[in-house]
C-alpha cells in the first residue's frame, strides 16, 4: 500500500472487517521545520563476494549498490546534504521468471533514474516522512509503466528497496539541516501529522515519537547467517578460500562470538532441512559449550518455498524427534511460504505461531500487508530499512501496538547501508536482534567503515553496539 492511500480502501479475505479509515494526505503540513529538495543524485558501486550465497533457490555472487546524495533546502534559505545507500537486492525483491539478473538490475536502475527525477520534481516543503508519501504513488506508478515494457512486471517490494536509499537520503539531510539525530525529529514541532492520519482510528491522538527511541539502545545481538551453500564444518569444505576470515561454523562463532544463528532452509525437502537444522545446531552447542556460553538461539528461514503452513508443522514434529534441543533453541521462524499473502488465504500460520514466532518478510510491503498477516496467524514483524526508513518507523509503531515480535534483518547490507540497518533497529523498543551479514559475504564493501564505527563493524561478542549512532542524520560520520 502507497503510504498516502487510505487504508479503509481496501478489506482483507477472509471477511476480515475493513481497515480502520485515515485521512487522504491531500496536501503536506506546514511547519516552520520543513524543507524541500533542492538536488537529487545517484551513483552506483559493484562489489563481488568473498563467496556466493544462495536463498530461494538461487546462488548470489555480486551487489551493486546505490547511492544517493540528496540537498534540501529551509524556508530561511538553509540547506544540508544527506545521503542514502542501498543494495540493488534484485534476486531477491524480483524473482523474476522471464528475466536474468542483469535485466533485473537494469530494469531496477531505469526505476532509479525515475524516482530520482521524481523528488527532484517534488517543490513542496516538509518532513521527510510526508515528502516520500507524495512520492510513492508516483514511483509505483512509474514501476507500471516500466513494467509495460518488460517480460516479469516489477513487484511492490522491488519498488520499495530502489527508492530506499532516497528516503534514507531525505531523513539524513533534513537531521543534518537541524543538527540533530533524524529519530528525534518525529514530534509535533517537526512531524505535524498525528499517527492517526497514516495508521488509522486506533492511533487517534498519539504520536509517532512516542513509539521511537529518541536515542539508539547501546547494543543488540548479531544474528549470523548460514546459507544452503555455507559449510558447518570442517567436511563440509571443498576447497579453502584462504582469505584470513572464518569459513566453518565453529570458526565464526569464536570470531565474532556469537549468540545468534540463522539457518537459511530449502523449504521443500524435509530430510535436508532437519538434518540441516540438527547439524547446525550440533556444532553451535559443542562450539558454546566449550566457549563456556549459554543463552543463544537459532532462527530459521524457509525462504518462501514451503507449500503451506503444514510444512512446517511437519518439520517441527520431525525436528522434535530428531534433537529436542535443537526445536527448543528456536527463537523465531522467518516467513515460510509465498509472499503474495492475498493470493493465498488458505496459507494460515495460527497453529504454527501458537508453537515459535512467526514473522513476515517479504510480503512486508505495509501497514495493510502487516495487519494481513495478522489475520492469517503470523506473530512478528521482520523491519528492514531496504524498504525504507518512513515505511518501516509506520510499521514499527503499528507492530508496537499490536504486540508483535519483532526484529531487523538486512539485505546484505555493507557500509552505509548497514549505519542505516543498525540506527533503525536501535531506535525501535523490543527489537529481538540485527542482521549483519555483508561482514560474512561482501567484506570488501565495509573496508573504510571499520575504523568509523568498530562496534558496528568489527563484532567479538556477539553484539553490534548501536550507542554511537546519534546523529545528527542517521548517524553516518
Amino acid at each position: 500500500m502507497a503510504l498516502s492511500t487510505p487504508l479503509n480502501r481496501r478489506r482483507f479475505l477472509l471477511g476480515a472487517a475493513a481497515l480502520p479509515a485515515v485521512a487522504p494526505a491531500v496536501a503536506l503540513a506546514r511547519a516552520a521545520t520543513d524543507v524541500r529538495i533542492r538536488s537529487v543524485d545517484i551513483g552506483y558501486e559493484d562489489f563481488l563476494y568473498r563467496v556466493p550465497i544462495k536463498f530461494g533457490g538461487r546462488a548470489l555472487d555480486r551487489v551493486t549498490l546505490l547511492n544517493v546524495h540528496c540537498v534540501v533546502e529551509g524556508r530561511n534559505g538553509r540547506t544540508a546534504t544527506g545521503f542514502g545507500s542501498m543494495p540493488l537486492g534484485n534476486v531477491w525483491s524480483w524473482p523474476a521468471p522471464s528475466m536474468n539478473y542483469d535485466q533485473t538490475l537494469q530494469a531496477m536502475k531505469d526505476l532509479a533514474g525515475r524516482i530520482a527525477a521524481l523528488y527532484r520534481g517534488l517543490s513542496e516543503y516538509g518532513h521527510p516522512i510526508d515528502l516520500t508519501t507524495t512520492v510513492e504513488p508516483e514511483y509505483l506508478k512509474a514501476a507500471q509503466e516500466l513494467s509495460a515494457k518488460l517480460p516479469d512486471p516489477i513487484p511492490k517490494l522491488c519498488s520499495l528497496v530502489t527508492a530506499s536509499p532516497f528516503d534514507a537520503a531525505l531523513h539524513d539531510a533534513y537531521g543534518r539541516y537541524h543538527d540533530r539525530s533524524a529519530y528525534q525529529l518525529l514530534g509535533p514541532e517537526f512531524l505535524t501529522h498525528k499517527l492517526d492520519h497514516y495508521l488509522g482510528a486506533e492511533f487517534r491522538g498519539e504520536r509517532l515519537n512516542s513509539y521511537i527511541r529518541p536515542t539508539p539502545v547501546e547494543k543488540l545481538p548479531l544474528y549470523h547467517l548460514v546459507g544452503a551453500l555455507d559449510p558447518i564444518t570442517d567436511s563440509d569444505i571443498r576447497q579453502r578460500v584462504n582469505d584470513g576470515l572464518p569459513e566453518t561454523l565453529p570458526e565464526w562463532i569464536r570470531y565474532n562470538g556469537l549468540l545468534r544463528i540463522k539457518i537459511k532452509l530449502a523449504g521443500n525437502d524435509m530430510a535436508w532441512d532437519v538434518n540441516r537444522v540438527v547439524a547446525v545446531h550440533r556444532a553451535t552447542a559443542e562450539t558454546q559449550q566449550k566457549r563456556g556460553v549459554t543463552g543463544w538461539f537459532c532462527s530459521l528461514d524457509f525462504n518462501e518455498k514451503c507449500h503451506d503452513a503444514g510444512y512446517v508443522l511437519e518439520f517441527i514434529g520431525k525436528l522434535e524427534e530428531a534433537d529436542p534441543g535443537a526445536l527448543a533453541d528456536i527463537q523465531y521462524i522467518e516467513q515460510p511460504t509465498a509472499r503474495d499473502l492475498a493470493a493465498h488465504p488458505d496459507f494460515d500460520m495460527h497453529k504454527v505461531s501458537s508453537l515459535k514466532p512467526v514473522v513476515i518478510d517479504e510480503s512486508l510491503t505495509g501497514p495493510d500487508a502487516l495487519l494481513l498477516a495478522q489475520q492469517l496467524g503470523y506473530s512478528g514483524a521482520a523491519l528492514k530499512a531496504c524498504k525504507g526508513i518512513s515505511q518501516s518507523l509506520l510499521i514499527a509503531a503499528l507492530a508496537q501496538k499490536h504486540k508483535l515480535f519483532l526484529c531487523v534483518q538486512d539485505l546484505t547490507c555493507p557500509g552505509a547501508s548497514l549505519i542505516e540497518s543498525a540506527g533503525l533497529a536501535a531506535h525501535i523498543p523490543g527489537v529481538a536482534a540485527i542482521e549483519a551479514n555483508a561482514r560474512q559475504f561482501v567484506p570488501v564493501a565495509n573496508r573504510g567503515w571499520e575504523k568509523k564505527y568498530p562496534g558496528v563493524f568489527v563484532i567479538k561478542d556477539g553484539y553490534v553496539r548501536c550507542g554511537a549512532l546519534k546523529g545528527p542524520g542517521l548517524g553516518f560520520l
